[in-house]
Parts: C-alpha cells; sequence; structure tokens
C-alpha cells in the first residue's frame, strides 16, 4: 500500500514549517529515507514566471530552503533547478524572492538543460520516447519534486505531475504542446509518462496557500493549508483532488494516471485525512483554453522565451549592479 502524508500548515514562518516538513515527512522514514550521504539532489520547485511574485504562481522560497536544510542534515548535496517556459531558473528564482533563501545554504540553481532520453526504456509502449528530457534530472541521483498546487486554465489542475514538464527545456515546452496537445487526454498522457521518466524520489506539494482561478499565473492567491509528501507522485496528486472536493476524472493527468496503471487504488494516510483538510468550494478556470499551440504561437513562445533569457533579464541584471 502506498503511503500518503497531509498536515494541517498555516504559516510559511521558516521555524514553523520546517517543524512541520520533519513531522509529515516522520511516518514516511524522514528525509534520510530517500537521500544518502553524498549524493546530488535536485530540487524540483514550481518556477513559473517572475512576473507576478505576490501571486502565489511558485513554490515558496520557504519550502525550498526548508526541504534543502533538511537534505544537508542528512548529507546531501542539494542543488535547486528547473526550466521555466520563459526567462531562466535564476532569473525566476531571483524575482520570487527566493534567491535569498538559495545563498543561505550555498544552494547552487541550474539550468535544466536537455538530452535524447528513450522513454521506451521505462514503459514498453510510450508514446513520447522522443521528448527532451533535462540531463540533470535524469542523472541526478535522488530528485525532490516540490509543486505547488494551483488550478490551470489548459488542465483544470497543476500538482505534481504536471510540475515535472518542467524537465523538458522551455523553449521545447511550446513545441510539445503543439505535438501532443491536439487532445488533452493525450497532452496529459504525455505529461504522465514524463513524470514516469523522471521518477521522482519524494514529492512535497507546496499547498499552504494555492493559486485558484484562472491559473497557473492569471487566477489569485487562496488560503488552503496543507502541506503534502508522498514517494508516489501520482498517490499525492489524487489525495490532493479529494481535498479540493473534486472528481478525478476531471483532472486530466490525474485519470491519465489511473488510466496507466499508476495510481495506487488504496492509499494509507499516514497523518491526516483529505476529509480533514477538505476545503470549499474551490475555484477552478470558469473557461478552459485549447491546449494545442500552433505554428504561430510556438514561434511566439520560443522568441519570448530567448528574449526574457538574453536581452530583459541580462539588462535588468546590469541595471542592478
Amino acid at each position: 500500500m502506498v503511503s500518503v502524508s497531509l498536515i494541517k500548515a498555516t504559516s510559511y514562518n521558516v521555524e514553523t514549517l520546517e517543524q512541520q516538513i520533519r513531522d509529515l515527512l516522520a511516518p514516511l522514514g524522514g528525509m534520510a529515507a530517500y537521500v544518502k550521504p553524498g549524493q546530488r539532489v535536485l530540487l524540483k520547485p514550481n518556477l513559473l514566471t517572475g512576473s507576478r511574485p505576490t501571486k502565489e504562481c511558485t513554490t515558496r522560497p520557504e519550502v525550498v530552503y526548508c526541504v534543502a536544510k533538511l537534505v544537508q542534515e542528512v548529507g546531501g548535496k542539494p542543488f535547486l533547478g528547473d526550466s521555466p517556459a520563459f526567462g531562466s531558473a535564476y532569473g525566476v528564482a531571483k524575482a520570487n524572492g527566493l534567491l535569498k533563501w538559495a545563498q543561505k545554504l550555498d544552494l547552487p540553481i541550474v539550468e535544466l538543460h536537455g538530452q535524447r532520453y528513450n522513454l521506451e526504456q521505462q514503459k514498453a509502449d510510450n508514446d513520447f520516447d522522443n521528448l527532451l528530457l533535462s540531463k540533470e534530472a535524469m542523472e541526478a541521483d535522488v530528485v525532490i519534486n516540490l509543486p505547488k498546487i494551483k488550478s490551470h486554465v489548459q488542465l483544470t489542475l497543476t500538482m505534481g505531475v504536471k510540475n515535472l514538464f518542467g524537465c523538458v527545456p522551455g523553449k521545447m515546452k511550446a513545441w510539445w504542446h503543439m505535438e501532443a496537445g491536439k487532445d488533452r487526454q493525450r497532452f496529459a498522457q504525455m505529461l504522465v509518462e514524463t513524470a514516469q521518466a523522471i521518477d521522482p524520489d519524494l514529492t512535497i506539494l507546496d499547498g499552504i496557500i494555492g493559486h485558484e482561478g484562472n491559473g497557473p499565473s492569471g487566477g489569485e492567491p487562496r488560503q488552503l493549508g496543507v502541506l503534502g509528501a508522498s514517494p508516489n507522485v501520482y498517490a499525492l496528486d489524487r489525495a490532493m483532488v479529494d481535498v479540493l472536493q473534486v472528481a478525478p476524472s476531471q483532472i486530466p493527468t490525474v485519470a491519465a494516471s489511473q488510466r496507466l496503471g499508476l495510481c495506487p487504488e488504496n492509499i494509507e494516510f499516514v497523518l491526516q485525512s483529505p476529509s480533514e483538510l477538505s476545503i470549499e468550494n474551490w475555484q477552478f478556470p470558469k473557461k478552459l483554453m485549447p491546449i494545442d499551440f500552433g505554428m504561430p504561437r510556438v514561434m511566439k513562445s520560443t522568441f519570448k522565451h530567448l528574449y526574457i533569457r538574453f536581452i530583459q533579464e541580462p539588462m535588468a541584471a546590469y541595471a542592478n549592479r
């Protein structure tokens, strides 16, 4: 039986948060169950954008800091990595206040670059064996997935599985929207197979304050009051669907993980149950947007990413010297 740990949490105060994450992980064996001395540990937060730093669009810096601290305590060597759709991991981290927390622990911030991996080695009938994935994620000794819970105008909800799409190099995401996004079910399968390839060792979900409405960036913050963790990302996503009191069939990534036989039917809740933490009237997008990108949108997205990363961010850094 797969274990999922859920706990009520209402504060990002680092002393309180650190203890809550310890309590969250304790029934799962603690951080030492996932990280051994000397191992290189990728911390993969949600670094969606640097343009709305007060709207809870990204994993909170305090969560990343506390998890990195626990990794270091057991002898691991953490590094923070992501590949935002627009801009760089460093630029987005700085805009969202993460840089100062990373510096407290000498936590490196790494851009995730792609390399061709044969996903057929992961699953014989995989439809996306030519997907370009991050070399840093695939070659890390341990991957700790640190998603933020948010509504999503294309996929209804983004949680642990969707966060791992950040292991696809930034400018390639738009191309995969074009290739795999002809229908929501197929795109969700691509996301699940990406998660299957990355195979995170541990997922810790930041749900203290979520982002509802027209997410992943166009909505508003909403107090949710929960932290979640599990070695099984699909089970954790499934549990959070119950916290939000929505049918799994409404969330394409959850439905895809069930269809592919990856989401366990029996989940043991080692601390609190979803019913104890459930909230009323979580706001999903009023209208879902198409997933597929046409060629003009793909080109626009690619040029926007390159402009932010190689022109806008360097100019801002120069101006702030």
